[in-house]
């Protein structure tokens, strides 16, 4: 790597001009003109600040671990397993040693009792707070030797302290320990007042990465090592050190200790000075630093005679004492590659970034076939009566299985990680004389909040081959409240699409946007309001010169409103001209009390679409549900006398908010 010569002046104006340029990206405030040695320090990152810092600028918060914790198979704690939610010291203390895989969310302060008592955490666990919510008071979390693959991220731990004992020499209350234990992560937590150590990582521990926390206000904050076997592999990144005393870190024998963008300021000094320092590289260890900056601290980075220490990019403020380099150490790209921030803009980034943050852990993360080898296995990870969002990301890829999402998992949010949404394709190939029309859908959603996005969802039932009675196949059937399609498609033939509610007189809301949508005979049909925008729906040939079928079929509940709004779309076919219906109105079993409402609006319709576009069904006349068009173009939006219109002022109550809203607001379409 080539280092600027900050006493050349045209290299040190490119360094400052690079300087700035960044801050400006960051949201930072100007920075003064020079940067050397004693310079300013950087003013905080606005509000609105882009990124984060460390690994991973693709996305704020990343989910996966980097440094020499992503190496030799990688930590993925508990991914794979059950997500469950805690808030109290029984639950988390039995789902944290229970066997098997387990993503705990800790949510809300948890005071632990006795004071200073542990709580085991075994191996295949990520442990992480909701939001910035979860605590852990007054207590410790344990990894015992031989304990692997765990993440804690996004908890604050505090107060275990005793007053009067700031050398803590009567008690050994850690915030987290560790021995001989590997894959580790350690990421954006607070410690602060703990009595022992805040961190821990002891006897021949490996692969560890410890990023983005904040430790402060404590005496011997973070300690590595205590064996002469020099096998510790740890990245320390992106960490704020601020109002602590010594070990921060101290590493003892550490075969590899990689120090990058750190922050320490402000270091606490009772009395004893001698003991009060920053970064020291004990015994046989190899230690690199690189762009961090060192504010108010004595003794910066120091080196046993033993040890190898590099230091390159740093900023130091005034500092004293001893700024120990000794030796090559090693090169940490040798192991992993990564991105260095400045020196100037690390106090910003993480006084900033640091720390517990309000949007991790409310939003988990399952992978799918990564961590869960089917969808299906990914929503039965899912807790029963879940409170926050569980995004279920899927590789591209066909998945040929059924998903049910019960009404007991909300929440969820289904998304395809393909390049569009032809790359991730749910498919199953059930007819409904196997089961019924709803035992037939690829995918039952009958829980409410529940997106999706970047998909195709597919029934390919092939009816032309089979000569059976029940040729109804669904790709999709939902009955829950506030569903959201967003670049999907539905691809099937006979009742594609069902947007339906749990009873007549119950009323469900889904939003269909930028989609595709595909069948003949009654494939977008039900009793949920339903909004389609900006989407296209092609009506396919039976091979028909008169009749290839029927794009809606609904069923609305007379006292709604809104059935279905087609809006903003366009319907486009294969079939002949004059040969397909805009929809017919169904009554399911017979029943009186449903009377379809569908408004086709601002759509393009193709000759296809019949001169007479609604029809009757199972005895209901078309008449007597509510069909209209508003403004409708193309070749098939022709007017004649069976093909109501709707009026300028009644339009005006039949907008996307209108059909959306309920009582409750929801507005998805705005978003």
């Amino acid at each position: 790597m080539t280092h600027l010569n900050l006493n050349s002046k045209r290299l040190r104006a490119r360094a400052v001009a690079a300087v700035v340029a960044l801050s400006a990206a960051l949201g930072l405030t100007a920075l003064s003109p020079v940067q050397t040695a004693e310079a300013a320090e950087p003013a905080a990152v606005s509000a609105s600040g882009p990124l984060a810092p460390g690994a991973g600028h693709d996305r704020l918060w990343p989910d996966t671990a980097h440094g020499f914790a992503s190496l030799v198979g990688g930590t993925t704690g508990g991914a794979g397993g059950k997500v469950v939610t805690v808030t109290d010291q029984a639950a988390l203390a039995a789902y944290a040693a229970a066997e098997g895989r387990y993503i705990i969310r800790v949510k809300g302060a948890i005071a632990f009792e006795p004071f200073g008592s542990e709580v085991v955490v075994t191996s295949d666990k990520t442990i992480v707070g909701v939001g910035d919510t979860g605590e852990i008071v007054q207590g410790e979390l344990n990894l015992n030797p031989g304990t692997s693959n765990v993440i804690i991220r996004n908890l604050t731990i505090r107060d275990s302290a005793i007053d009067g004992d700031w050398d803590c020499k009567t008690t050994d209350f850690d915030g987290i320990r560790m021995d001989t234990v590997h894959h580790v992560w350690i990421d954006h937590n607070r410690f602060s007042r703990i009595c022992d150590g805040q961190l821990d990582i002891r006897k021949d521990s490996e692969y560890i990465t410890v990023s983005n926390n904040r430790f402060e206000n404590n005496n011997k904050t973070f300690g590595i090592g205590w064996t002469p076997n020099v096998k510790t592999q740890i990245t320390i990144d992106h960490n704020w050190f601020n109002g602590t005393k010594q070990r921060n870190p101290s590493a003892d024998d550490c075969a590899y200790a990689h120090l990058y963008n750190n922050y320490l300021s402000a270091q606490a000094d009772p009395g004893d000075p001698v003991w009060t320092y920053g970064n020291w590289s004990r015994g046989q260890t190899k230690m690199v630093i690189e762009n961090s900056y060192y504010k108010d601290v004595q003794h910066p980075y120091q080196a046993d005679a033993t040890a190898e220490l590099v230091q390159r990019g740093s900023i130091l403020k005034n500092t004293t004492g001893r700024h120990d380099t000794l030796g090559t150490a090693f090169n940490p790209r040798d192991f992993y590659d990564y991105r260095l921030d400045p020196a100037a803009a690390v106090p910003a980034l993480v006084r900033k970034f640091s720390g517990p943050q309000p949007t991790i852990g409310t939003n988990t993360v399952l992978n799918v076939p990564r961590d869960y080898p089917t969808v299906q296995a990914a929503v039965d990870a899912v807790p029963v009566g879940n409170d926050s969002t569980v995004t279920l990301k899927l590789a591209p890829g066909t998945y040929r299985e059924k998903v049910r999402i019960p009404a007991t998992k909300p929440r969820l949010a289904l998304r395809g990680m393909g390049k569009d949404r032809s790359q991730t394709k749910i498919v199953y190939d059930t007819p409904a004389a196997q089961g019924g029309s709803t035992g037939s859908a690829t995918v039952l959603i009958a829980a409410s909040d529940v997106t999706a996005h970047n998909l195709t969802f597919a029934n390919d039932f092939d009816e032309a081959a089979h000569e059976i009675s029940g040729e109804q196949a669904l790709a999709m059937k939902t009955t829950g409240d506030r569903i959201v399609f967003d670049d999907t498609a539905f691809l099937g033939n006979q009742d594609t699409l069902m947007t339906d509610t749990p009873k007549l007189n119950i009323i469900s809301r889904v939003y269909i946007r930028d989609s595709y949508i595909e069948g003949d005979v009654d494939f977008i049909y039900g009793r949920a309001t339903t909004v389609i925008e900006k989407s296209v729906i092609k009506a396919l040939s039976r091979g028909s010169a008169t009749n290839n079928g029927y794009i809606t079929a609904a069923s609305t509940w007379k006292e709604n409103p809104y059935g279905f709004l087609i809006t903003g779309s366009k319907v486009v076919s294969d079939a002949p001209a004059d040969s397909f219906h805009l929809g017919r109105p169904w009554h399911p079993g017979g029943e009186p009390n449903a009377i379809a409402q569908v408004l086709f609006r601002e759509t393009r319709l193709p000759a296809a679409i019949k001169a007479s576009p609604w029809t009757d069904m199972s005895g209901f006349s078309w008449k007597d549900a509510r069909f209209t068009e508003y403004r409708t173009y193309g070749p098939g939006a022709t007017e004649t006398a069976d093909r109501p219109r709707m009026g300028n002022a009644e339009a005006a109550l039949h907008t996307v908010t209108d059909y959306l809203s309920g009582s409750d607001g929801w507005a998805p379409h705005r978003r």
